[in-house]
């Protein structure tokens, strides 16, 4: 019967730690499993990331072209034809959108990115739509038919 007292670890699972550098009677005396010269037999040694044993690394022989701009807004794009969707299939009952509810109908999928309207389709009722950007289009739109924008600072 087993108790608490005498648990053992299963047998075979458990196994004695290697004892490297530990003089020539221990096995793995001398150059302690590291091999014979060259940067990794020595102490210190710090593989660089994209070193691949002095070849010129992958990142240095493809060519580089182009730019990133680091301070690009990405913005959700939201069609006026795809609101005037949601209001007909009623998933839009409120006169009055934000982003908060683009999010939970689905119109956007991230909260936490900015959202511009653009100028795509047309939209049959007054309404108030709040998000960040709006195309000119989208504005014209919107006011034709006595909505309202806002936007999010």
């Amino acid at each position: 019967m087993k108790h608490i007292g005498n648990l053992q670890p299963a047998a075979g699972s458990k196994h004695k730690d290697k004892r490297i550098g530990r003089g020539p009677g221990s096995g793995h005396g001398g150059s302690a499993t590291r091999g014979t010269k060259g940067h990794q037999s020595r102490s210190g040694y710090h593989r660089k990331l994209a070193f691949e044993g002095g070849q010129m690394p992958l990142i240095r022989r493809i060519p580089k072209f182009g730019f990133n701009n680091r301070n690009r807004v990405e913005y959700q794009v939201v069609n006026l034809a795809t609101i005037q969707d949601f209001i007909d299939r009623g998933k839009i009952t409120s006169d009055e959108i934000d982003v908060d509810l683009m999010f939970q109908v689905g119109l956007i999928g991230k909260k936490n990115q900015p959202v511009k309207i653009l100028g795509d389709g047309n939209i049959a009722k007054p309404i108030t739509i709040k998000a960040h950007k709006f195309s000119k289009s989208a504005v014209e739109k919107i006011e034709s038919v006595g909505g309202k924008i806002a936007q999010y600072e």
